[in-house]
């Protein structure tokens, strides 16, 4: 009987270490970013901020700041702000002006995601301006998260969306002169076609919504969706911890569910630019081509702290808070 008490004794106390262990090392995990953990909690009253991906993020954030200041819902001012790229005819990786794809359609992805984690998608859509809307409407009037192609159109045109051709001359004068230079051989990804605009914002109220919207890879297979429309890939917002979106090429982005992978490390308690580099290194790790094509990151905690990490030189974010509206150079992984 003795030795049966010892035995037990023993075995339970081994089952107690076996379950504390992970529990302590996940404790000391927490506790080595136990500011960033705080600071989760901590959200300061009247300090919104925006940021959003490359250059054209400046006039996004103008517009989208504008919602903020007059106290507007986050999730207003990133559809509101996305919109303006959506419209430029000059930005080709987005909306109106977009690259077409290898047969000259112009083809576009976008999603949307509130404080409530409602989400609306499309993908594959053609002949509407802001795919953004569209979007927002699919996550407002259905019970659906995602439509696509000639579906995703007939509900547009269904909640009054207005058909236009997005294919414009200048557009089309890059394709040809593609055509002629490729004879239409396959895609190859390289850092500088890049595409999308993603942003994230934080209100008055403290909450968080998010928005990414993109015409794609230039010259890509007719057909072909990135991460840009994809929820945990090209976006994740979560209102306990924080936002994250991605840029670059979205088939890297999805292979590691991107933005859902920033936003559990910063639950964690990284912090946003930590979670954005932990996030390329793991690109790094797992896909041996990372060379060869261009990855970005943004993330936004609950307490108003960003962050913006790349795989290769050149990715910029765009961040307005403090009536400030400035364009930063992202630190990156692979050096030259």
């Amino acid at each position: 009987m003795s030795t049966r008490r010892k035995f037990l004794q023993v075995s339970s106390a081994t089952a107690i270490g076996a379950i504390s262990l992970p529990v302590l090392l996940s404790s000391q995990k927490r506790n080595k970013f136990s500011k960033d953990a705080e600071d989760l909690t901590v959200f300061v009253k009247n300090h919104p901020v925006v940021i959003s991906t490359w250059n054209h993020g400046i006039p996004a954030n103008e517009a989208a700041w504008k919602v903020l200041k007059n106290n507007g819902s986050a999730l207003d001012a990133v559809e509101q702000g996305v919109m303006v790229p959506e419209a430029d005819p000059n930005v080709t990786s987005v909306g109106y002006g977009g690259l077409p794809d290898k047969d000259g359609y112009v083809t576009l992805d976008a999603c949307i995601m509130d404080e409530k984690g409602n989400a609306g998608s499309v993908a594959f859509v053609q002949n509407y301006v802001h795919p953004i809307s569209i979007a927002r409407k699919v996550m407002e009037k259905t019970p659906h998260v995602m439509l696509v192609g000639a579906g995703a159109e007939k509900f547009a045109e269904d909640m009054g969306f207005k058909k236009q051709n997005l294919l414009t001359e200048q557009s089309k004068k890059k394709w040809e002169e593609w055509i002629k230079e490729n004879k239409y051989n396959p895609v190859k990804f390289d850092k500088d076609n890049h595409d999308t605009i993603g942003m994230l914002a934080l209100d008055n109220n403290g909450n968080l919504s998010g928005a990414c919207t993109t015409s794609g890879l230039a010259w890509k297979i007719h057909g072909r969706v990135g991460d840009s429309p994809i929820i945990g890939a090209g976006l994740y917002v979560d209102n306990e911890v924080g936002g994250a979106a991605a840029t670059g090429k979205g088939e890297s982005v999805i292979k590691i569910c991107g933005s859902f992978l920033v936003v559990e490390l910063m639950r964690q308690g990284y912090s946003p630019m930590e979670a954005c580099k932990i996030a390329v290194e793991r690109i790094v790790k797992k896909q041996p081509d990372h060379k060869d094509f261009q990855v970005g990151f943004i993330a936004l905690n609950k307490a108003g702290k960003f962050g913006y990490y790349s795989l290769q030189e050149g990715f910029e974010a765009a961040v307005f808070e403090k009536e400030k509206n400035v364009l930063l150079k992202s630190d990156y992984l692979v050096k030259k």
